[in-house]
């Protein structure tokens, strides 16, 4: 059975159910494997357990003017 495993940070339910269909869809059309036979799992990584050189993503986000 294919497995799909994503990592991300915080997301709404609707956004988990878009990103299992969608990457199953895509993954089905491009192997021909039918997409029942795809697992997907989600693992959110809260904003202190996650870090970009050196610095936690809460940090960034703090210091962040966009």
């Amino acid at each position: 059975m294919p497995y799909i495993s994503i990592e991300s940070g915080r997301l709404t339910a609707e956004q988990k159910k878009e990103l299992i269909e969608r990457l199953t869809a895509t993954a089905s059309e491009i192997t021909h494997i039918p997409a029942q036979f795809f697992t997907v799992t989600i693992k959110e990584l809260s904003d202190e357990n996650f870090g970009i050189g050196g610095k936690s993503i809460n940090e960034i986000k703090q210091n962040y003017k966009g």
